[in-house]
This record gives C-alpha cells, sequence and structure tokens, in this order.
C-alpha cells in the first residue's frame, strides 16, 4: 500500500526526519507515537503528499507520489487520500452535507451521486439527522464525524490522520477510535494516526514509536 524509503527532512538547519523508512500494508490501522519534536507530523505529512520530502522516495500503491508535482499531485490527493486533523477545518456557512461533498466536487463528480453518498456516510457515522445543520450549530464530535466523512467521500485508499480525538472529550474519543476499525472493516481502508493517546495508539494493528525524527520501535 505505501512504502517511505530514506525519508530526510529540513527546516532551515533543523533536521527533522533523519532516514526514515515505513511500509503500511492493506487494512492496516497503523499509529504513530512518541513525544512532541519527535518528527511525527512532519512525517504523516509527508507520507500524505502534504509536504515535499528533502530526500528519499515516497510510494503509494504504483506511483511515487514524492515526485508529484501541481495539478497531477493534487488529483492524486483527492482521488486517493483522505485526511482528518484535530481541528475539524469545516467551513463555517456550508452545511455538514455540502461540508462532506466538497472533495467530490472538486474531482468533478456529480452532486447527486455526491449527496447520496453523503447520506450513506452519515447514517454510518450516527449523524444523518445533521445534514442540514453548519458546524456552529454541531457538537464537538459531531463537527468530527463530518470530517471523517468528508475524507472518505472520494473512497480514498489511505486516509491519514493527525491527533484525532485530540480536541474531544473522552467519550467522543472513544467513540471516532472504535469507528475507525469499524470503517476499516467496512471499506478496506487504510488508517495512519499519529497521536497522544494511548488507547488508540495501542488499539492500532501496528504501533511505530518515533524519537529524534528516527523510527526506533515497531
Amino acid at each position: 500500500m505505501l512504502q517511505a524509503k530514506g525519508i530526510q527532512k529540513f527546516y532551515g538547519d533543523l533536521h527533522v526526519l533523519k532516514g526514515v523508512d515505513v511500509e503500511i500494508f492493506d487494512n492496516e490501522v497503523v499509529s504513530i507515537v512518541g513525544a512532541s519534536g519527535a518528527g511525527k507530523s512532519t512525517l504523516l505529512h509527508i507520507l500524505g503528499t502534504l509536504d515535499q520530502v528533502d530526500q528519499g522516495e515516497v510510494w503509494i500503491g504504483d506511483t511515487m507520489v514524492s515526485k508529484l508535482k501541481g495539478d497531477k499531485l493534487a488529483d492524486f490527493r483527492n482521488s486517493q487520500i483522505g485526511f482528518i486533523f484535530q481541528f475539524h477545518n469545516l467551513l463555517p456557512e456550508f452545511t455538514a452535507e455540502e461540508n462532506i461533498m466538497i472533495p467530490g466536487l472538486i474531482a468533478g463528480k456529480s452532486e447527486f451521486a455526491l449527496k447520496q453518498r453523503a447520506k450513506e456516510l452519515a447514517e454510518l457515522l450516527d449523524f444523518s439527522d445533521r445534514l442540514d445543520h453548519k458546524p456552529s450549530e454541531m457538537s464537538g464530535g459531531e463537527q468530527q464525524r463530518v470530517a471523517v466523512a468528508r475524507a472518505l467521500i472520494n473512497n480514498p485508499k489511505i486516509v491519514f490522520a493527525d491527533e484525532p480525538s485530540g480536541n474531544l472529550d473522552s467519550q467522543n474519543a472513544q467513540a471516532l477510535h472504535e469507528l475507525f476499525f469499524k470503517l476499516r472493516d467496512e471499506f478496506g481502508q487504510t488508517f495512519v494516526i499519529v497521536t497522544h493517546n494511548q488507547e488508540l495508539a495501542r488499539m492500532a494493528d501496528r504501533m511505530l514509536t518515533m524519537q529524534d525524527g528516527k523510527i526506533i520501535q515497531v
């Protein structure tokens, strides 16, 4: 599914990633843990094509995504990758349904098909009665479920999550953690999750531990 080889990343004189190798398999839920500043989010952003490597290669399937640029990169990212962040990044002027549909509209999919898909996801994620609500009218847990649905609207091969439950109370966090495994079983998707939540980290199929820009335990 995903292979990264010899990943190096510098920000000025700061050497953030120091030759990271990682392999993620189909249908896995993998957590990445480590102290703040270990390079977890930087690695996640590079694997998810949100940032560029300075040295090394990243492959998703048969595509070397570390070499893609411009529109080709944007198209690949929108069609093949889903993202879930700690802060939901929902557009406040749009309803839940409209927020969910945005990646699909960018991909040129039909509005009718996207509305149907949004309804299916909302039912699966248990917020179908909130589709016509704007983010300000929803709880934090509901907003995060909308963000998860948005990440899934284009049926991505792999979903990257950066501290997805970091802004939720313990009850909503637990529900979100269980949801990732339900989605993996339902759709066969792969999840790579950066988290400080040890409970979520231990639930994963594998836990990768980072320290000083390297993976020290797989």
